[in-house]
């Protein structure tokens, strides 16, 4: 019974000891998947899940963060990406600890849960998570395969210009290869690539992918404008619309991507 009562303390320790700020959806989502929700003491205007994310502190959103927000919560831990150096040398100026973590790509997505799991020591739930992925990816192999699989962000009205999709540089095209398909955008361009309608003819996709989180707009909406694209997937009706809020969140809710993708990929062997 004593020890017992030692561990709770201990616990509870742990939690008051650590007041955590995570700069973005998804390093929010990770540290409350490795059981450290109570140490968050701020996060950003976008971080909605679990629901308990709604009520904590906000800082900011993606680019307008607050130091004077971050200073006023006291954090003893500020996690973000990498992609914002003059923050991280501004925290580190005033003797904030940072840590950065990488979650473009699925391994960087793996190593930043097990580098936060042995920040948190939980490195048990942490392995947990990778291998909860590692089986979600095994589950997508071979369904179908050699499809040329494109997958565009956001509520296009008409396909023309300035269509947002998925490169070789995102966790989405490693999703695309593991399921032994082609991302049929085939280019090592940085960035965010953007398409035309010339474009996306000239590449041809099987299967069509849109990820429209944000988006007001019913499915029916979503895929009209696509319909009348002399391309393959348009032809054999192998257009797919995800909204779930998760679908575009590099964290540990990718299995639920995965899933959704596997869902597509039995779907678009029947059609």
């Amino acid at each position: 019974m004593r020890l017992m009562i030692v561990a709770l303390v201990f616990v509870s320790s742990l939690y008051s000891s650590q007041r955590i700020i995570a700069l973005s959806p998804a390093i929010n989502e990770i540290v409350y998947a490795l059981g450290m929700g109570k140490a968050v003491v701020g996060n950003t205007t976008y971080s909605l899940y679990p629901k308990e994310s709604v009520d904590v502190a906000k800082v900011g959103g993606y680019f307008d963060v607050s130091v004077e927000k971050i200073l006023s919560l006291d954090p003893t831990l500020v996690i973000l990406q990498p992609n914002n150096q003059k923050l991280i040398s501004t925290l580190s100026s005033f003797g904030i600890k940072t840590k950065v973590v990488k979650i473009d790509t699925l391994l960087h997505i793996k190593q930043a849960i097990k580098e936060l799991g042995e920040v948190f020591d939980k490195t048990t739930k942490a392995q947990d998570i990778i291998s909860s992925i590692e089986q979600s990816l095994q589950s997508i192999k071979h369904i179908t395969t050699n499809q040329k699989i494109l997958i565009v962000f956001g509520y296009n009205q008409e396909i023309i210009k300035h269509i947002y999709v998925a490169g070789q540089n995102l966790y989405f095209d490693d999703i695309i290869k593991a399921s032994n398909n082609i991302n049929a955008l085939n280019s090592k361009r940085q960035g965010q690539p953007i398409l035309d309608r010339e474009n996306i003819i000239a590449i041809n996709p099987d299967i069509l992918i849109i990820i429209a989180t944000n988006s007001k707009h019913s499915t029916k909406e979503i895929v009209t404008p696509w319909l009348d694209m002399p391309i393959t997937a348009s032809k054999k009706h192998h257009i797919y619309v995800l909204q779930k809020p998760y679908s575009n969140i590099p964290s540990d809710r990718i299995v639920l991507f995965i899933n959704d993708f596997r869902k597509i990929l039995q779907d678009a062997t029947h059609i």
